[in-house]
């Protein structure tokens, strides 16, 4: 196992640990296996997902953080930049990925995502078109997701 990117997730996992973001967390599933991560984040206020909690996959690649990690809601959730299997459609995670950055920023911007969709790089465009013509009818939607699966799961 490459031990700088060992080196740099214990360093992470003790950022994470000693300066906790208020709302999202992010751990190892076991102490064994670093690469492989859980985290949670509840949704926004004043959003469609506020005061839900929505679980996602981290898995990290030996490359990381020269390569950006894996994340995939495993909660299900409306939202154009969300794919139905939880890929999430987000720069930083493709093309516009950084070593600089760690996994609460990661989180972050996970967190700006749901308070701000981007419908114009949608994943799900029947979705992106709701939420540009008919916002209410988006709003009502996704809370209503929220409501049956971000709830059920904490």
């Amino acid at each position: 196992m490459d031990s700088k990117t060992i080196k740099r997730l214990i360093k992470e996992l003790e950022y994470i640990n000693n300066d906790p973001l208020p709302f999202c967390s992010a751990k190892p599933i076991s102490e064994s296996n670093l690469l492989e991560w859980k985290a949670s984040i509840i949704g926004p206020n004043d959003t469609p997902y506020e005061n839900g909690t929505f679980h996602l996959s981290i898995s990290f690649s030996l490359d990381y953080p020269f390569k950006p990690p894996k994340i995939l809601f495993i909660t299900k959730i409306y939202h154009p930049n969300i794919s139905s299997s939880g890929v999430i459609c987000l720069d930083i995670l493709k093309d516009s990925w950084s070593p600089a950055l760690t996994i609460n920023k990661i989180l972050l911007s996970i967190c700006s995502l749901l308070s701000d969709p981007n419908p114009n790089d949608p994943l799900m465009t029947d979705i992106a078109k709701l939420y540009i013509n008919n916002y209410d009818l988006f709003f009502k939607n996704a809370k209503e997701y929220t409501e049956k699966y971000a709830f059920s799961n904490n």
